[in-house]
């Protein structure tokens, strides 16, 4: 046999074991459901950083929220117009 041939008939050996080995594992248990949204939007409401952070200022208006990728969040007014973020 050559050096391939030999290669072939591992590769060969190797799938008949994982398809014998798939054929007898255990059913799995299904992974629990999630509770449906109409009973997340029925529980209180926790106020967020955002809200907690306006009324430690005193204003009411909503900041943009936007993340950059060390995890900082844009100080601005939700929608500006500007083309950059400011990052606290």
């Amino acid at each position: 046999m050559s050096k391939m041939d030999n290669l072939r008939a591992m590769r060969e050996a190797k799938y008949a074991e994982s398809q014998k080995r798939a054929g007898t594992a255990p059913a799995r248990a299904k992974a629990p459901v999630a509770p449906p949204a109409a009973a997340k939007a029925a529980t209180k409401a926790v106020p967020t950083a955002a809200d907690k952070a306006a009324e430690a200022t005193g204003t009411d208006e909503e900041l943009c929220g936007h993340r950059n990728m060390s995890g900082r969040t844009c100080t601005r007014e939700k929608g500006h117009a500007a083309k950059s973020h400011r990052y606290s």
